[in-house]
Formats: C-alpha cells, structure tokens, sequence
C-alpha cells in the first residue's frame, strides 16, 4: 500500500483521490476455520466422553480442533473503499488492525482534503463566471 499527495495504491491497483468518498478498515474472522475447528474439538469431545474414542486419538483430535480455531480466529484486515458512483473495492491487509486505522485515517483525511481543494476552487471558477458577465441574472 503506497500512500502520496495524489494517489493510493492498493496492491498495484491505484485510486485518485478524487475518485475515492471513504475507506474503512476492519477485522475480518475466517468463518470457515471457525466452524471447523469447533465442530472438531466438539466431535472429539463428544466421542472420548462417551468412551467412543480412546484417550491418545481424542487428544489428537482436540488438539487439531484447538489448532483450526485458533487459525480462524486469526483472521484478516479488509480494507474497504468507497468509490464516487461505483461499487466499493475490497482489499485483505496483513498484520495488526490498529496502524491500519491509523492510515486509514490519514487516507480520509487526505480525501475531505481534496474535496474542500476542489470546491473552494469550483466557487471561485463560478464568482469569477458571475463577475465576468455583469448582464447575467445571478449578477442581479
């Protein structure tokens, strides 16, 4: 992810500022390894206190059971942007969720930035088109 003054470039995808309202990013869990490992820990649980399995295979499979929750609680960060007219894209980030947020944060504010730039400069273009052509009805 490369942040500058004028563009953000998400895994070589890059967005102009002015062509982006908002980003958030979130922790995102994998379901999947979730559903997983507790239906393996509770299956095996389920068999060695019925006496179905015997000790050793029992602790293996909690052990794996413990072992896939424990990876799907790991999960992901996706980073969400919001397009102007278009649909949002989604990105999966590495690591920690907090200085995640905290460039999230600079990329907003880089965004209301551009915006307000943009305008400031768009009613300064309309009072000098009003200033130009005195006989105009908003000159009035």
């Amino acid at each position: 992810m490369v942040l500058t003054n004028d563009t953000l470039t998400v895994n070589g995808q890059t967005f102009g500022w002015w062509e982006l309202e908002g980003a958030d990013v979130q922790r995102v869990r994998w379901l999947l390894w979730l559903l997983l490992g507790g239906f393996t820990l509770a299956g095996f649980l389920l068999g060695f206190l019925q006496n179905w399995l015997r000790t050793m295979p029992a602790a293996l499979g909690i052990m794996v059971g413990a072992l896939l929750l424990a990876w799907g609680q790991r999960g992901t960060n996706r980073l969400r942007l919001h397009r102007l007219g278009r649909e949002a894209t989604h990105n999966a980030l590495p690591g920690e969720l907090a200085p995640w947020q905290k460039l999230t944060a600079e990329v907003n504010r880089r965004i209301r930035q551009r915006q307000h730039e943009t305008a400031a400069a768009a009613t300064a273009a309309l009072l000098a088109a009003t200033a130009a052509a005195p006989d105009s009805p908003a000159a009035d």
